[in-house]
């Protein structure tokens, strides 16, 4: 016979003080703590987890991304092991971060590294009382079932001999932390889409929900919406406000019960991204901001005034900027866009997608701007994101694949479930656009280690992609990005077709075949690449500048050189330049 866990006899949650008092209510010593992923993760709440445990190396840590103000769970050193998509930065592009070097090594935690699918379906596993969820991510050929015999079990397709299908085993944390919008004093707690993972960890904790909010208000206000409670009373244990409590991330808010919402603190990321490059600024960054903070009001009184009025969300109408400048020669890395912007949108109208899903960085910028000149040829494509964002319009000018911003101009708002699975793994018409740390001539891509053993990011929704649907990698070239073996096998090749560089297209039949250089457009400087040092044509190109042996189509299609008018519309959507 088994007994319920632990909880509270009274039916209305604890509330608390704030989100230390919180942690140190209900949370435990050795630990499994789950961070749900909206875009508005529980930062106040896990900055009070890494106060409370500084220094234990004890906890575990599930939380589908760490990166930003995430980063001061390395930082306190609360964290034993964390289990995870991304671990890296994502602001103003994709990038590793110094404080995971060693990562494969075990430091500064311990990892197990899924794809961002695969994790919300074992969460969604644990939800539903169920054995093993089933996944067609996670495949034979990828790197990332090393290490987890026991959670992922290869089985064979009930209906295709020729295909495989992989069963996860449940996630379920002991707590979850969750920041939502508004809650009444029942603890039933409200959020607005887009919603990433969900309320499924809310549902998988073994004993319950560790709430913040912006705001709690009364009764009636919730009665008001019972169609925006995300989490129900029954899951929640406590319950405390925290105004400003997913910052630096940002908060999608309806205008509910008149609670503002609020924007990505870029400069704030930006600062981080900058700490963390060096030992002694990454702790000056943690002591400022996490350990030596008295308490989330402290927290938002460091903040000041200014700086959180600025962030309100929706706010005023800009500044009209001037016209983008689409004059002179493009860079290395506006030409490569351009190129798998071109790619994308003839793909499109080859083959019939309805929908671009894209991984962030240059991949993304180049699905938008795809979409954009189809547009203007009357051809709508839908552009999605795998947080929750679908029918996309991105906002130019900002170029972070997850604002809130985007959010707006989308006509639909969901979750990863709805995205990865029913848009893109049940989509045989979607299209997805990546990037490659490291790409073989089989088109397997590396987004996780380098050679010399330091980390990259890992697989985010990648793997789940390329496991899925057919794509094109949008990369630059070099010897060291197009390589004749991996270091890691992050997603696998099998459903890509198409590969553009900064100096052409290559493509090939399918799985299997080889691949050959299809497009050509000299390429520009870059790279530490003067003029004077550029290849001599396309089969200098990719003996040069890749490390693959692949031949040149005898049918080579020779690219007119950007125009203005690509180049005016890139810059227009990347006015400050992070993709130049």
């Amino acid at each position: 016979m088994t007994t319920a866990p632990e909880r509270p006899a009274a039916t209305t949650p604890y509330l608390a003080s704030g989100p230390d008092d919180l942690v140190r209510r209900f949370v435990r010593e050795g630990d499994h703590v789950h961070a749900a992923a909206t875009m508005s993760r529980p930062n106040a709440l896990l900055n009070a987890v890494c106060r409370a445990f500084a220094g234990s190396h004890s906890l575990t840590v599930s939380t589908t991304a760490v990166h930003s103000s995430a980063h001061a769970l390395a930082l306190s050193g609360a964290v034993r092991k964390v289990i995870t998509g991304f671990v890296g930065d994502t602001f103003p592009s994709p990038r590793p971060n110094r404080l995971y070097r060693e990562l494969a090594e075990g430091r500064p935690f311990e990892i197990e590294m899924w794809s961002l699918l695969s994790y919300t379906q074992r969460l969604m596993a644990a939800a539903l009382g169920q054995p093993f969820a089933t996944t067609g991510s996670m495949l034979a050929e990828t790197d990332l079932r090393h290490g987890k015999e026991g959670s992922l079990h290869l089985v064979p397709h009930p209906e295709d001999p020729e295909r495989s299908v992989t069963l996860l085993s449940p996630l379920r944390p002991r707590i979850a932390l969750f920041h939502g919008v508004v809650a009444d004093r029942h603890g039933n707690v409200v959020a607005v889409p887009p919603l990433g993972e969900g309320a499924w960890a809310a549902y998988a904790a073994t004993d319950g929900v560790l709430a913040s909010v912006e705001a709690i208000v009364d009764d009636e206000v919730i009665a008001a919406m019972p169609d925006r409670v995300v989490i129900p009373a029954a899951r929640v244990l406590g319950l405390c406000e925290a105004p400003l409590g997913a910052h630096p991330q940002s908060l999608r808010t309806g205008g509910l019960a008149g609670v503002e919402g609020y924007l990505d603190d870029y400069a704030f990321l930006t600062d981080i991204v900058t700490a963390c490059k060096d030992p002694e600024t990454a702790a000056a960054w943690y002591e400022e901001w996490v350990g030596g903070v008295e308490g989330h009001a402290d927290y938002l009184e460091r903040l000041g005034e200014e700086r959180r009025a600025a962030l309100a969300f929706p706010a005023p109408p800009a500044a009209p900027r001037p016209p983008a400048d689409g004059s002179g020669a493009p860079t290395e890395q506006e030409q490569l866009i351009v190129l798998g912007a071109r790619a994308v949108a003839e793909l499109v109208r080859e083959r019939g997608y309805d929908t671009l899903l894209a991984g962030i960085g240059t991949s993304h910028m180049s699905a938008w701007l795809a979409a954009r000149l189809l547009a203007a040829d009357g051809v709508q494509v839908q552009v999605a994101a795998e947080l929750g964002l679908q029918s996309m319009d991105p906002e130019a000018g900002d170029v972070f694949l997850f604002s809130q911003r985007h959010a707006e101009r989308s006509r639909m708002l969901a979750g990863v479930a709805e995205t990865l699975g029913g848009a893109v793994a049940a989509n045989p018409r979607c299209l997805g656009v990546l990037s490659a740390a490291e790409i073989d001539p089989d088109a397997n891509i590396n987004t996780t280690l380098l050679p010399d053993g330091r980390w990259i990011t890992g697989s985010g929704g990648a793997n789940d992609i390329a496991s899925s649907v057919d794509c094109v990698v949008v990369a630059v070239a070099s010897p060291r990005r197009y390589v004749p073996r991996l270091t890691h096998l992050t997603s696998p090749g099998l459903h890509v077709r198409d590969v553009v560089s900064q100096f052409g297209r290559f493509t090939r039949p399918g799985a299997g075949t080889a691949f050959e250089l299809t497009s050509w457009l000299p390429p520009v400087p870059g790279r530490g690449r003067s003029a004077q040092d550029l290849p001599d044509g396309p089969e200098a190109a990719v003996r040069e500048l890749t490390g693959w042996t692949v031949g040149v189509s005898g049918f080579l299609t020779d690219e007119k050189a950007v125009t203005t008018e690509e180049l005016t519309l890139l810059r227009t959507m990347d006015p400050e330049g992070f993709y130049r």
